[in-house]
């Protein structure tokens, strides 16, 4: 216990932590901040909670080997590492741990045809039906736009959110989008649906494409969507609009350039390209130890200098670039509550060890966009410097139109 107490008594330095394994330990309490209450059934697990405790705190719970008492959750208990992490980034072990995996960036990160398939289905071949307990009707698993926080649902942030990204694309009848990781559908249909534009939509999940196929029919726009089962290296065409939402987090480091090179090869002289996709303020890093084993295998969340140095590369104009710092916090935040709302569904679905990885993943990814460095970016890349409009003038006049027709 003597090297996982030291860590401990370095790292909590706001609120406190009540730590029980065969005996009873506090730390903390220098500082306001949350108090948990937590306890180990497994002293075996010490040495691995210092060497990582990202990773094997996160598996010690989802084993049933840590537990929370005194009415503390899982939420709480990460909560208190969450206004920590400054002071667990800098201790001694945890800095060359994070060394090492940034040495091993690239092998993470490898996602040559095959295994970006292989990676991509781990997370987006889980039953459609679990995600329909803590999504929006309309299936948008990205970043919502929450113009009123405080009042607005889900489903109206997430349908913010699909108007916000149409206004920037200055879509007409006829027009060719290819999207590039369209999900369940939902930002296909709606292109479809409001400009009668004609989406070639590719994914590598069949379960997703399934679902996409059976929602554009009940929308009555299957006509117009062209759902493909394809990686995004073997698209062929040319496109008045490329848009990627949330999939350029799965691309990773070493691919960036043929990922650009196919936004770039995919758009005719006068098209543009919208990209969404969750970014870092911070200095390139690497994607922690939990989320890279168990929940999205070969991702990375790059920093801002990361992409406009593959654009360069890449002959792009970045046309326009806008940063939503909070948006996906409230995101998460939804999520998590309405996973919490139907846990016992989800259970029925898998089981409980899943259920707690879940909410493990949930309240860990919220937390980052709130106290760490993650945001989301939202960007437009032109082959030439014309492409795009001026000013940003279109955009805005054309949210506030779709807004007011309601």
């Amino acid at each position: 216990m003597r090297l996982l107490s030291n860590l401990l008594e370095k790292f909590i330095k706001k609120g406190s932590l009540r730590f029980y394994d065969a005996g009873g330990h506090v730390f903390g309490g220098k500082e306001p901040g949350p108090a948990v209450t937590t306890r180990l059934h497994d002293a075996g697990l010490e040495k691995k909670l210092f060497t990582n405790p990202e990773l094997y705190a996160a598996e010690a719970y989802m084993d049933g080997k840590l537990t929370f008492e005194e009415g503390s959750s899982v939420h709480d208990f990460l909560m208190l590492f969450s206004v920590n992490r400054q002071a667990l980034y800098t201790y001694g072990s945890q800095r060359v741990m994070r060394k090492i995996w940034r040495a091993l960036r690239r092998w993470h990160q490898a996602n040559p045809v095959g295994a970006a398939a292989k990676n991509a289905r781990h997370h987006y071949d889980v039953s459609s039906e679990l995600y329909q307990l803590f999504l929006d009707k309309q299936m948008q698993y990205s970043c919502a736009y929450f113009r009123d926080p405080e009042n607005e649902t889900l489903d109206q942030a997430q349908q913010n959110k699909l108007i916000h990204a149409t206004t920037k694309l200055q879509l007409k009848p006829g027009m060719t989008v290819a999207e590039i990781g369209s999900g369940w559908g939902g930002f296909a249909i709606h292109i479809a649906r409001e400009t009668g534009a004609h989406v070639t939509a590719i994914n590598v999940s069949p379960e997703q494409l399934k679902v996409s196929r059976e929602r554009a029919k009940e929308a009555g726009v299957a006509d117009l969507i062209d759902f493909r089962e394809l990686d995004y290296r073997n698209l062929r065409g040319k496109f008045d609009r490329v848009v990627s939402v949330g999939m350029m987090e799965h691309v990773g480091i070493g691919h960036f350039d043929e990922y650009f090179w196919t936004v770039r090869d995919l758009l005719k002289d006068d098209g543009y390209a919208f990209i969404h996709c969750i970014g870092r303020m911070s200095v390139p890093g690497t994607t922690g130890p939990f989320i890279r084993k168990y929940i999205f295998p070969g991702a990375y969340v790059p920093a801002l200098s990361e992409v406009f140095a593959a654009t360069e590369r890449n002959g792009l104009w970045v046309a326009d670039n806008e940063v939503l710092r909070l948006h996906y916090y409230y995101t998460c935040q939804h999520w998590r509550k309405r996973f919490a709302a139907n846990r016992e569904a989800a259970k029925r679905i898998y089981d409980e060890r899943f259920c707690r990885m879940w909410e493990w993943y949930l309240s860990a990814v919220e937390l980052e966009f709130l106290h760490g460095s993650h945001m989301v970016f939202q960007l437009l890349l032109a082959k030439t410097r014309d492409a795009v409009p001026i000013t940003r003038d279109f955009m805005i006049d054309a949210e506030r139109a779709a807004h007011a027709k309601g």
